[in-house]
């Protein structure tokens, strides 16, 4: 019950951060990682994109990822950073772990007290938070590389990111920015 709370609470500040990062309305992404599918929307919620057969973590979808487990962590996101020339083609990062994940594993004792303020402070200021926790790190959104695209169809295999094509990397593109907001699910 105490997660729940925490985590709607958390929600409704992350909306309010939400609405400064989207100030003048932007695009955004849903991922759907039970259909396998991301979906690009509008400021105004109408479908400009679908993606399909994407591919998540090994370890399938969690509320909290944790350093090693395989899981993509489900959550509110913002793009922090973006790798044009990572050895996954582009490599979007997200500002993982958001504040609720950093409350509730506070809470429940698996972040320091240090750990947990400064992954607010970095997420107070749009800032990558600390990636060396207890919660991992490196979370995004990114293309095979030089993967077997075979693989891509067949099964899910990151680490926990969100894996695309190659093609659908670099036609997500054009929607994908520092700020943009990635809802998991």
């Amino acid at each position: 019950m105490r997660f729940c709370l925490y985590t709607l609470l958390a929600a409704v500040i992350l909306g309010i951060s939400t609405i400064s990062w989207a100030a003048g309305g932007t695009d955004w992404v849903l991922v759907d990682t039970q259909a396998l599918t991301l979906t690009v929307f509008s400021a105004e919620n109408r479908v400009l994109a679908r993606f399909h057969n994407i591919a998540i973590g090994s370890g399938g979808a969690a509320e909290t990822h944790r350093q090693g487990d395989e899981t993509t962590p489900r959550g509110i996101f913002h793009v922090t950073w973006v790798d044009r020339h990572s050895r996954f083609n582009t490599f979007y990062g997200l500002d993982y772990p958001s504040a609720p994940i950093a409350r509730h594993a506070y809470d429940v004792g698996t972040l320091s007290q240090a750990q947990f303020g400064a992954i607010m402070q970095a997420l107070r200021h749009h800032r990558t938070p600390p990636q060396d926790t207890p919660l991992g790190g490196q979370i995004g959104i990114h293309g095979l590389g030089s993967g077997n695209p075979d693989v891509q169809q067949a099964v899910n295999w990151t680490n926990g990111c969100v894996a695309l094509t190659n093609r659908d990397i670099r036609r997500l593109a054009q929607w994908m920015h520092v700020g943009t907001r990635v809802i998991i699910r």
